[in-house]
């Protein structure tokens, strides 16, 4: 088990989200090693989306798992004396599916994220949306699945978060409110409404009943402006002495350190 607070009281050279082609990333995983080693990182975490039990072109393969390990072992032979690299895994929770699903617990990961990022279509039973990613492509969903009802999308996006989190299985809560984006950009102003704050609230109240790490993920602050979890949460995070992980959730190399400085800073003055 991997000391997280102790690596962040050590260390501010590391990074514990990073996504490869085995899933939606953009270069390999000896790429991300190399650059991580010429940025002066000591600790890099790998974390492809996990299998799922139906299709997705951004999840891994399962039967890629194994050919994921392998490589992971093979890198830390020819780098792990400038290096410490992890084979995590970005666990998808849906329901009935997640971290706690037996699968897992045969896969020798070093840690894992537990994310949400698909939710039940409101029009097509049994059908899986994700409801991540361009907010093009989820404007179009929220008419063919949701009926154009954000607050209901968000509200189910926080409560498959909370089951998430009660269920448990994982290390660390991937961006608990990355849904406020695409909300706020269908419709304005709505993660600052009261009973939004409130989802948001609670879900950091459960989490820290538990004893969760929680990241802040950097990946959308230089495209557009913005945390997950949002800044204006940090303060309540710093005062319930919150245990968290800064990660840029990288698709590729260059990106390794994208609004880290930035998110370190903020949380710093909080």
């Amino acid at each position: 088990m991997i000391d997280f607070k102790r690596l962040t009281q050590h260390t501010f050279n590391y990074n514990l989200h990073t996504h490869t082609p085995y899933c939606d990333g953009r270069a390999s995983i000896e790429a991300f090693v190399t650059e991580a080693i010429a940025r002066g990182y000591k600790y890099l975490g790998f974390t492809p989306h996990s299998p799922i039990p139906f299709e997705s072109s951004c999840n891994m393969a399962a039967e890629k798992v194994d050919e994921y390990l392998g490589e992971i072992a093979r890198l830390r032979a020819l780098y792990g004396q400038q290096l410490h690299i992890y084979a995590g895994m970005e666990i998808d929770y849906t329901g009935d599916w997640g971290p706690t699903a037996g699968y897992f617990g045969s896969v020798p990961l070093d840690y894992s994220i537990g994310s949400v990022h698909f939710i039940p279509s409101f029009s097509h039973e049994g059908e899986m949306v994700d409801i991540d990613g361009r907010y093009e492509n989820f404007k179009v969903k929220m008419s063919e699945h949701f009926g154009g009802d954000i607050e209901a999308v968000v509200r189910m996006f926080f409560k498959q978060m909370l089951n998430m989190v009660e269920s448990g299985g994982f290390d660390i809560v991937g961006h608990l409110d990355k849904i406020g984006y695409n909300a706020s950009c269908y419709r304005p102003g709505i993660d600052r409404e009261p009973w939004y704050e409130t989802l948001v609230v609670e879900l950091i109240d459960a989490i820290m009943d538990i004893g969760y790490v929680i990241e802040i993920n950097t990946k959308a602050w230089e495209t557009k402006h913005r945390f997950f979890p949002h800044e204006r949460y940090f303060a309540r995070l710093k005062r319930y002495g919150a245990p968290i992980v800064i990660n840029s959730d990288a698709h590729e190399p260059a990106l390794l350190s994208a609004g880290r400085d930035t998110a370190r800073n903020l949380w710093l003055k909080a």
